[in-house]
């Protein structure tokens, strides 16, 4: 049993691009498809695709590579955990690397980037930071 299934989809994430996988497995659920959704509207993944097995449900992963086989993500945390929650309001939304990286949040209004959070006018949880 996973006590936190994002940090899991993370974890799976970080040592397939360590071991230069092409894609990924992780099991599904609504929360980790829009962050996947997520991770591909900003370019860091090349694609995403629920499968339905018979048994089993999970979401495949293609990862980003550039031409000298170096990942796209550089780096990527989970900022709130399971016993420490992080939470912002819209002014304090963090800017990753100066713009260059990403952070994910879980508002009233869904999962989003920061940068849209801090378009829109809201805070909520800052669930992990990618660069």
């Amino acid at each position: 049993m996973v006590i936190d299934p994002i940090s899991d989809m993370l974890t799976r994430i970080r040592n397939a691009i360590a071991r230069k996988h092409r894609n990924v497995k992780i099991p599904n659920s609504k929360f980790k498809l829009e962050i996947a959704r997520i991770l591909a509207e900003e370019g860091f993944i090349s694609s995403f695709e629920k499968i339905d097995n018979d048994k089993f449900k999970y979401i495949k992963i293609d990862l980003k590579y550039s031409d000298k086989k170096v990942s796209v993500i550089k780096d990527i945390r989970r900022i709130s955990k399971p016993g420490l929650r992080v939470y912002v309001n819209k002014d304090n939304i963090p800017r990753i690397v100066g713009g260059f990286g990403t952070s994910i949040i879980s508002t009233s209004k869904g999962v989003m980037t920061g940068n849209k959070a801090r378009q829109i006018g809201l805070g909520g949880e800052v669930l992990c930071s990618i660069l």
